[in-house]
């Protein structure tokens, strides 16, 4: 009996569905808090609630100063919200893309969607509180970035280091990744230990809005990155009668819930 391929045990029936590139979620994952500051620090500049200057050079103020009040505030958190939600989803797509390029299921794939939703929950946290007053809204705040930084951090990490000699026909991409994993973590260093540097409490200021800027950036161009990757795999969310998948190149990669498989083990396909 002859041995069926890859393709031919994954691929399903084809019922007609509708098959949607997947691309454009990560890259609006990675652009909407991009917009978001764009929009708010400029209007904050010009209702005088900040100063103007160039922020990642700077250091004049931070991202959460400059969406703390008034009208940027409430523009700031109409689209950092609902891109927690996208940076949530865009996780969980990952794990599912990663596996349609046959990386094996381990144990840091499987968590890669866990990191990402915990990632996603923090940046509403913070989000939803930012501009509130109060010792608790601060802890709250402050945590919230904690948290977001540090999951995205290691997702990152497992992705880049996942997507490393599976999309040959990117390996530029894939250094790219792996240059912003590295520059992440620095920025934090630097952030962390700036308050033993001997300098003004002014400079430390700067010198931490400088790297808060920088590491927003980061994780901006990280899921540029992931988009274009997608692009060029040709990843695709596909929709049917009464079922969804998703499709890498001509592959059919299980169902939806290959995304949820990966958070626990390798389980065989079954419908919705």
């Amino acid at each position: 009996m002859p041995n069926p391929s890859r393709s031919d045990r994954l691929e399903p029936p084809t019922t007609g569905g509708v098959a949607w590139p997947a691309w454009p979620l990560p890259l609006a994952a990675g652009l909407l808090p991009m917009v978001a500051t764009l929009v708010a620090y400029p209007l904050s500049v010009r209702l005088g609630l900040v100063e103007l200057c160039n922020p990642f050079v700077d250091g004049c103020t931070s991202i959460s100063r400059a969406a703390r009040h008034g009208l940027p505030n409430h523009l700031f958190r109409a689209l950092l919200l609902p891109a927690a939600v996208l940076q949530g989803l865009s996780w969980m797509l990952c794990a599912a893309w990663l596996r349609g390029l046959g990386v094996a299921p381990t144990h840091k794939l499987r968590a890669l969607p866990w990191l990402g939703l915990a990632a996603a929950a923090f940046l509403v946290l913070y989000g939803t509180f930012l501009g509130t007053e109060g010792s608790a809204y601060r802890w709250m705040r402050r945590y919230g970035v904690v948290v977001y930084f540090g999951s995205t951090c290691i997702a990152m990490l497992i992705v880049s280091g996942a997507a490393q000699g599976v999309v040959p026909q990117a390996r530029g991409v894939v250094r790219a990744l792996y240059a912003l994993c590295i520059a992440l973590p620095l920025l934090g260093l630097v952030n962390t230990l700036a308050p033993l540097f001997d300098a003004s409490a002014a400079t430390i200021d700067a010198l931490q809005n400088s790297t808060e800027w920088w590491g927003g950036l980061v994780f901006t161009l990280f899921f540029l990155a992931i988009a274009w990757l997608c692009r060029a795999t040709r990843f695709e969310v596909r929709t049917s009668s009464g079922t969804a998948g998703l499709a890498h190149r001509e592959i059919t990669t299980r169902s939806l819930s290959i995304a949820t498989d990966a958070m626990t083990d390798d389980v065989p396909s079954r419908p919705i």
